[in-house]
């Protein structure tokens, strides 16, 4: 089973991303991102699925090349059925439907979101991969929480966002900066420069695992108009200021829950995930507690990070070994739970 070569294609959102791995290796890891969604300060869903379809035969075809494999090797198909927007979720199950229809080859679906989380143990992720029970912080764009991970297929949501996500969060107070889309990085790279201790923004006070963005998103938004009305400036000014307060307080908020959870549940194993888990700050928090609380942690590689096949591909492998496979009949869905 080691031996197995398996193709995984993403297609969940703005990313048309396909990767072969063998084994626990990743032989390549190819995307192809779509800028024209800056024009617009977000993801067009229309837009997206309709890229997807231009780039998806390019992107698979390069993907094959680089890991110098033939179609006809390729054990299964691995492909994204959801979470995510359908119209992409469609061009990428259909692909892979079609393909593994062609080659004769098991079709193997995956939820985006476990995915992020057993990026983990993909060979070059990690210098050792976690080991069960672990928690992982899994935030990105659409979705903030913390899952217990019992085993590979065996996870719990302990914790999640009663409203946006932390990414959303970003790149909606991004917009208020009137940065460019998408604003996490913008913000991480500028924050930098700027001092986080600046500027006091309100944070929420729940009282379990649950997080809450959309109250950061509000005080920064009311801060901003009070201090434009008396300086129109006030945004240039400052803005590396801004960005290193507001990145610390969200990161904060992550920190805290994470840190409650870990405490209460008395897990050191403790895991990030997803787009935002390649900001600086974050993974400086993760460096900086683990000795604190001595935790063990796992911050993944930067390219496992964001939507990528490599990460659809390590849960196909591991499903193609349990002999989980799917048949033509699946259909995409936009709400898949973990």
């Amino acid at each position: 089973m080691s031996d197995s070569i398996i193709l995984g294609i993403e297609s969940s959102c703005d990313d048309t991303s396909a990767a072969i791995i063998k084994g626990n290796s990743i032989l390549s890891n190819i995307a192809a991102n779509q800028a024209i969604h800056k024009e617009y300060g977000g993801v067009v869903p229309e837009l997206a699925s309709r890229a997807h379809q231009q780039n998806i035969i390019p992107v698979v075809e390069k993907s094959f090349s680089k890991a110098n494999i033939q179609q006809n090797a390729i054990s299964a198909i691995g492909f994204t059925r959801g979470p995510g927007l359908l119209g992409s979720l469609l061009v990428g199950t259909s692909f892979a439907k079609s393909l593994a229809m062609s080659l004769n080859v098991p079709l193997i679906e995956v939820n985006h979101l476990q995915a992020h989380i057993l990026a983990h143990f993909i060979e070059d992720a990690n210098p050792v991969p976690p080991t069960f029970p672990f928690l992982c912080l899994t935030v990105s764009g659409g979705h903030t929480m913390i899952v217990l991970v019992k085993d590979y297929f065996d996870m719990e949501i302990i914790g999640k966002t009663i409203d946006d996500a932390a990414g959303e969060a970003f790149d909606k107070i991004g917009k208020i900066f009137d940065l460019d889309y998408p604003a996490g990085p913008i913000i991480d790279r500028l924050a930098k420069e700027g001092n986080p201790d600046a500027f006091t923004f309100n944070k929420p006070k729940l009282e379990n695992y649950d997080y809450s963005f959309s109250g950061i998103k509000t005080s920064v938004l009311y801060f901003i108009q009070k201090e434009v009305r008396k300086n129109p400036d006030f945004i240039k000014e400052n803005l590396n200021d801004l960005c290193a307060s507001v990145q610390k307080s969200i990161i904060e908020i992550l920190m805290n829950k994470l840190e409650k959870a870990a405490k209460d549940l008395k897990v050191n194993q403790v895991a990030i995930a997803g787009g935002v888990s390649a900001n600086s700050a974050l993974r400086k928090a993760m460096e900086d507690n683990k000795e604190r609380l001595g935790w063990s942690i796992y911050i993944p590689k930067f390219e496992y990070t964001t939507d990528n096949a490599a990460m659809i591909a390590m849960v196909a492998k591991l499903k193609f070994e349990r002999g989980e496979f799917t048949d033509l009949r699946t259909s995409a869905t936009a709400k898949y739970d973990l």
